[in-house]
Parts: C-alpha cells; structure tokens; sequence
C-alpha cells in the first residue's frame, strides 16, 4: 500500500504541525517538512530546492507573524507562492491555515490585506450560507482560536464556508481539494504557549477583537477539542477518505 506522503510549510520556529501530526500518523503519513523560518533573507533561493511536487499527496501549510506581501524582507515568500501555484494546477490537496490561507489565495490572485480589526484569541465562527451540496461541512456555530491582522479575499472560484463577525472571510474552499483558514483550528496549548511567548516579546495586538493574555494562558484543555476536531475532518475531505 503507498504511503500517504505529507509535506508541510512552517514559518514559525517551533510551531510544527499542531493537532493534526497524530492523526496524520493514523493515517500512515510518511511527514517531511520545509522550514523557511530557518532560510537567510538573503539567500538566493530556487524554487528546486523545495519538493517535487509529485513527491507531495497533501500539502500543509503553516501560519505565521510575516505578511504574505512582504516579499522585500521574506524573499523566499515568491518561490514559495510560485511552488503553491505549480502544486494547486494538477488538482493536489492543500490545507492552508491563517498566513497558510492567506498564502494560497495570494497565489491564486485574491488580496491580502489589513484586517479592519485585530482578532486574537477565542472566538466564535459561523457557517456562511452557501448552496453548493459539495462542499466541507462547517457546524452552524464554532469556537475556535484567532490570531491575524490580516484578511484574504476569496479566491476567484472559490467558495467562502465561515464568517465571523469582524472578519468576513474564515474559511474558503476551492474544488473539493482545498481548504483554506483564516483561524487556527490546529491550535494546542503548546502551540498557543509560543504564540502568547511571540506576542508578549513584539505587542502587535490591540483593539477590540483581542482576549487577554492572561485569559489565553488560562485555556482549558476542552476549548482545543472542537477546531482539532474540525481539522481531521478537513484532511478527510480534501484526501476523500
């Protein structure tokens, strides 16, 4: 039986896969990872040095603290947008999460811009109202972890699952092999533990949309459950299993 090969794009140092890397592992996903965070800025980087893209069954990709257009101080964000684009045109799985959401649908052609507010910490997501009989199912309502200054418009083609409140655009589908997030259902407390570390060190939250601290660092083990669930659904749906 071939092996189901995993590959994902990680961005921060430390963060990995989240909830999913033990399902994956039932699955008896084969994981490699490339690990951009660890590149020089100023390295010349070609898009050669990531996979082949036929050597890929899913591809992961992570979030992060950059701007998918800041491609001046983050280079390899062009090879990374263009091996995205190569991988998406022969109709391969991809599950993007928060900057992973943003980066498949600025490959794609759709803008990535500021966010009218800030959203970082629990909050709720609802299911938009769509009518397409295809598509990932989204439950009416869900808590689930943001952490985003920015926004993704949806990408031509696509169709938009989740809203919230004061971010439209939460969740898209394209086909019935891609999903991408705005939010963070991989979330886990150790995974939310480096992100409050990051928040702590560079303060690039505030306003309305923002839960405190030291709320976040009082999370119950309970309030993972639901988007950790919700992301094996999603690698369900775009593997078909």
């Amino acid at each position: 039986m071939k092996k189901l090969k995993v590959h994902y794009f990680q961005h921060i140092a430390g963060e990995g896969f989240g909830s999913c890397y033990d399902y994956l592992k039932t699955l008896g996903a084969e994981i490699t990872a490339t690990e951009f965070f660890a590149l020089p800025t100023d390295l010349s980087f070609d898009i050669e040095a990531l996979p082949d893209v036929e050597d890929v069954d899913l591809l992961m990709i992570m979030g992060g603290t950059m701007s998918v257009n800041d491609e001046v101080n983050f280079p390899w964000l062009k090879i990374e947008k263009r091996w995205i684009r190569r991988y998406l045109a022969q109709s391969k799985p991809a599950i993007g999460l928060c900057l992973g959401g943003q980066l498949i649908a600025n490959a794609l052609g759709a803008s990535v811009t500021r966010n009218t507010v800030q959203e970082m910490g629990w909050s709720t997501v609802y299911k938009s109202n769509y009518i397409e009989k295809d598509c990932f199912q989204m439950p009416a309502e869900i808590q689930v972890m943001q952490w985003h200054s920015e926004t993704f418009d949806i990408p031509k083609g696509a169709i938009r699952l989740a809203e919230s409140k004061v971010c439209a655009n939460q969740l898209y589908q394209i086909g019935t092999n891609v999903l991408g997030f705005q939010f963070h259902p991989e979330i886990t407390k150790r995974v939310l533990d480096i992100f409050i570390e990051h928040e702590e060190e560079l303060n690039i939250f505030q306003g309305a949309a923002i839960q405190a601290i030291s709320e976040l660092k009082n999370s119950q083990s309970q309030q993972f459950i639901q988007g950790n669930q919700l992301l094996n659904q999603a690698i369900d749906y775009v593997l078909r299993v």
